[in-house]
């Protein structure tokens, strides 16, 4: 695999660097085991500030090995990498925090990311990815509601090809905006307030097999929330070992009808929970730690998928944003979801 060259130097976010002189081991979670990065990204273009954010993955069933990854520089852009870290694509916006993507009936593959360029009112930047080039092309951008756009996640296609989009502002609403193709390549938009919660969320997955919506509050811990009534109940909590805030980024690997776990970016500690789902129950902790490649740190977005990408990643990928990597800007590394669990496993 060819390793990305880092052709800049800058100087490390300093916010995080501060942040990163506390020993782990004194940031109050349980003990985790440590893997490595297999890959990663080359730096996004905004250096020497809190810029990469949030990856999404689509995966490429003809050829998972020429998948893509789908990136935030919240300060500029959307970027799009390929699996050797090297990016194909870029779509210039400021202020795209968070980033999901979806694979419609007709093969569109459907990017929506959090448009925070308007602080007052959440927006939803809509963009096709081409998947033979891996560049981006705008299509919409719909206004969702009161408050700062940060938090995103998107549903499976419905019958009818509508899409759901889930949006999290920072000041707790958490917004569900029904998407339908309308003529001229626009979309009709209809949003509703599914639930709030008491203090910031960001991160957030849905699980199409049970209706649920996972939700991050930063401070408090894991929602989850029913999409047929809004209820929710609080399945994780901070400070009990798993997790330590701020909680940011979510994932999912689905296993079976209901199976298969969660992960939750655990901020606070350089760390990643894993939860066995459906019952959240927590299976252990993982860091992902120098190597060839450098440790991920102050991570924020996460993504994964369990099945094969190819011989570099047979057993799935996880990809996570490193917030300190230094001498260059923040990235994106990947590492092998089957060697995550295996180790998680023989801790046991």
């Amino acid at each position: 695999m060819i390793r990305p060259f880092h052709g800049f130097a800058v100087v490390t976010l300093g916010i995080a660097a501060a942040c990163a002189t506390i020993p782990v081991e004194e940031r109050g979670g349980d003990p985790a085991v440590t893997v490595t990065a297999l890959a990663e990204t080359v730096p996004v273009g905004t250096s020497n500030e809190d810029a990469a954010d949030d990856p999404a993955i689509w995966r490429n069933a003809a050829d998972p090995a020429k998948s893509f990854i789908v990136g935030t520089d919240k300060k500029a852009a959307l970027h799009v990498y390929n699996l050797d870290g090297e990016q194909v694509g870029r779509l210039e916006g400021a202020g795209l925090n968070n980033v999901d993507l979806v694979e419609m009936a007709d093969g569109t593959v459907l990017v929506a990311a959090s448009d925070r360029s308007d602080l007052a009112t959440a927006h939803i930047l809509l963009a096709r990815l081409d998947t033979q080039t891996g560049q981006l092309s705008r299509l919409d951008r719909i206004a969702v509601g009161p408050g700062e756009g940060y938090g995103i996640c998107m549903g499976q296609p419905a019958a009818d090809g509508s899409v759901a989009i889930y949006s999290a502002p920072k000041e707790g609403a958490i917004y569900r905006t029904r998407l339908q193709m309308g003529e001229g390549g626009t979309f009709d938009a209809a949003t509703d307030t599914l639930t709030t919660v008491p203090s910031q969320p960001e991160g957030c997955v849905v699980d199409p097999r049970t209706g649920t919506l996972y939700i991050g509050e930063e401070i408090a811990g894991i929602w989850a929330i029913d999409l047929a009534t809004g209820e929710k109940r609080l399945v994780a909590e901070v400070d009990t070992g798993m997790l330590v805030a701020d909680v940011e980024g979510l994932a999912l690997a689905p296993e079976g009808a209901d199976g298969g776990y969660l992960v939750a970016s655990s901020q606070g500690d350089n760390a990643y929970a894993v939860y066995r789902l459906p019952a959240m129950t927590a299976l252990g902790r993982f860091r992902i730690a120098a190597g060839e490649l450098g440790a991920t740190e102050e991570t924020d977005g996460i993504e994964l998928d369990p099945r094969s990408f190819g011989p570099d990643f047979p057993g799935g990928l996880f990809v996570a944003q490193d917030g300190v990597n230094p001498p260059s800007a923040q990235n994106f590394k990947m590492a092998r979801w089957d060697e995550i669990l295996a180790a998680l496993e023989a801790a046991q």
